[in-house]
């Protein structure tokens, strides 16, 4: 089948015969131009970071309903390390990985009315998750994982899965907010919103503890934030930590979080551990608490017999987050536009060193997102 473009002309470029595709059409007021291909990275054997690979594809003209993005950002998630490493479930072959990126607006499909040319803009985690619970066919729609994601310098997405970027925020800082943040968003803002004056227990210092802490801390909770590192724990401070736990020197950081609550117990939790901390996030629960799961960084410390037990003697709701909605991601930006909050940057790579920021992700050396720079 021959694709063709409406009142398109065709310009051979000189440099590596760059084929670029000029749109016409009347209801767009720019000249609109896409590169042929794309430099992106994607992953041909799931059998570790070594074998994370760049390469040249082919850039297809965005679809009626589409918009073609050129992409400035990328940031990572522990979910990357899963994929490129065969962990996660689901994966298709070949993969280009990464769910978080933000860039800007190049060309916009015939049909889509509510975006143009050089709007910076983000896309939502799962691309047709657009309101309410999400469904099995919403999920499949996952960036970087079921479909291709975005390591890549130019991507299509359907209209309707954009998100735009605020005024405030840079490329880099708003690529990290499509999983972590979100995240973070969901777990407090659900069934039982968290309120002014609620205690909250954040564990770790990656990126959705991080956001979850500066979310909650602007919401006016008090937030209690635990780490292996005193250095990373003075930072919480900063961030708005009202108590912060070293979790090597008590490790039964469960009976911190009780003495600091005289005994009540967290509103909320933000649990990232898994099996290895999810008894003691029970314990350190008020009752009828909520624990929001995210994660599954620790070990197994107890049998899941136990455990259902604990949570069935203190009424605890164990609440499973997977990202969230678009609509979810619009509401934050309001909070995060009123509040002025800047996502915390650990470092920042340049495209061709994908595979060192990767392993600097690995190394749970850093304290919130590490970005991967795409444009110049």
């Amino acid at each position: 089948m021959v694709r063709r473009y409406p009142r398109a002309s065709y310009i051979l470029g000189l440099f590596g015969g760059l084929l670029l595709i000029t749109d016409h059409r009347p209801t767009h007021s720019h000249n609109m131009t896409t590169p042929a291909t794309t430099a992106e990275y994607f992953i041909p054997k799931f059998e570790g970071i070594e074998n994370l690979t760049p390469r040249e594809s082919p850039l297809s003209f965005p679809k009626d309903n589409e918009v073609l993005v050129k992409i400035h950002a990328v940031s990572l998630n522990y979910r990357d390390i899963a994929a490129v490493t065969g962990v996660y479930p689901g994966l298709k072959s070949d993969l280009v990985p990464c769910s978080d990126m933000a860039g800007e607006v190049v060309v916009v499909g015939k049909e889509v009315k509510n975006w143009k040319k050089g709007d910076r803009v983000t896309s939502n985690f799962a691309l047709d998750h657009l309101f309410g619970d999400v469904t099995k066919e919403q999920k499949a729609t996952s960036l970087g994982a079921p479909i291709d994601g975005v390591l890549t310098q130019y991507r299509n997405f359907p209209a309707h899965s954009l998100v735009k970027i605020p005024e405030y925020l840079t490329f880099e800082e708003a690529s990290t907010l499509p999983c972590a943040a979100v995240t973070a968003w969901n777990a407090f803002l659900g069934p039982v919103p968290l309120k002014g004056g609620d205690t909250v227990l954040i564990q770790g210092t990656g990126g959705v503890s991080i956001f979850g802490l500066q979310i909650a801390a602007a919401m006016g909770a008090t937030v209690i934030a635990t780490s292996s590192s005193d250095a990373k724990l003075e930072l919480a401070k900063q961030l708005g930590a009202t108590f912060v736990i070293n979790y090597k020197t008590h490790p039964n950081w469960d009976e911190e979080v009780l003495k600091l609550t005289n005994g009540r117990g967290a509103d909320h939790i933000l649990e990232i551990g898994g099996a290895g901390t999810l008894g003691k996030s029970i314990n350190a629960a008020r009752m009828a608490g909520w624990i929001h799961s995210i994660g599954f960084l620790a070990g197994d410390d107890t049998t899941m017999s136990d455990t259902i037990l604990k949570l069935i003697h203190k009424a605890i709701i164990y609440r499973s987050i997977l990202v969230g909605s678009r609509t979810q991601f619009e509401d934050m930006n309001r909070l995060f536009e009123r509040s002025q909050i800047h996502p915390v940057i650990d470092r920042v790579f340049p495209f061709d060193q994908a595979k060192q920021a990767y392993e600097y992700l690995a190394s749970q050396k850093h304290v919130g997102k590490i970005v991967i720079k795409v444009s110049n």
